[in-house]
């Protein structure tokens, strides 16, 4: 599909519609056809469904695999996500940061380590633990 076509915002709606309704691998071949689609991955994150959210986490586990040279493009729109009120965001964004595995990301996570949220701290600890993994 050329995303020419649709709106940024209309691309956006349809990928989450898409995956609400589970056609998660379809989504998976979008993005591996057409890797601008990264730059949407901070905005599908903070989906206010349950369904997208695990859908997209479940997305960038198979790409940080499958597609592994194009995956760090989304990072530019996750960083930020660190700093939103929501903690739910937070936490969603340090995990994906973790399923990236970008080293780059790690001082922003350590930043996190001392967040007012429970939660974000751990799930920032995590993903720090498996951006060390990585080589």
């Amino acid at each position: 599909m050329d995303n020419n076509t649709i709106p940024e915002s209309g691309l956006q709606t349809m990928i989450a519609d898409y995956m609400e309704n589970g056609f998660l691998e379809n989504i998976i071949d979008m993005f591996k056809h057409d890797s601008g689609l990264y730059g949407l991955v901070g905005a599908l994150i903070q989906d206010e469904r349950v369904r997208v959210r695990i859908g997209i986490t479940a997305m960038m586990e198979e790409l940080s695999v499958a597609d592994r040279a194009n995956v760090s493009s989304s990072l530019s729109n996750i960083l930020p996500l660190l700093d939103n009120e929501n903690p739910v965001v937070r936490g969603d964004a340090a995990n994906l940061l973790g399923i990236i595995g970008d080293k780059t990301a790690v001082p922003h996570l350590e930043k996190k380590l001392h967040d007012d949220n429970q939660s974000v701290r751990h799930l920032a600890k995590e993903a720090i633990e498996e951006i060390q993994k990585h080589p």
